[in-house]
């Protein structure tokens, strides 16, 4: 028998952990930290099961931007993000709400 656990989420993003790495982290106040973990500690958005909109670090998009790292939302998906480092996290968040999916 198949077991189900709910979850709260509305949709969730996938951040190319290998764009994160090519960038060295790149965002945040040093630009040191990972884009997914900045968009996990802002409201509404997390981990765990809780979150409106789960973060999830997935393996490489294929898309391998230079100077970017490639978001997908769940809720938008035939339109990816690709976000610069040093954009801030509330003007990704921002993109994310608006639906809208042009470069950060």
């Amino acid at each position: 028998m198949k077991q189900r656990v709910a979850s709260h989420w509305e949709g969730a993003v996938l951040v190319c952990a290998k764009c994160s790495r090519r960038v060295g982290g790149g965002f945040g106040p040093k630009g040191k930290t990972r884009l997914a973990k900045l968009l996990r500690k802002q409201p509404g958005f997390g981990k765990g099961r809780k979150a409106r909109i789960g973060v999830v670090e997935s393996r490489c998009l294929g898309v391998c931007p230079r100077d970017a790292v490639t978001l997908v939302d769940t809720r938008r998906p035939a339109d990816w993000l690709l976000v610069r480092p040093g954009t801030a996290v509330e003007a990704v968040i921002a993109r994310l709400d608006e639906g809208g999916a042009q470069p950060a």
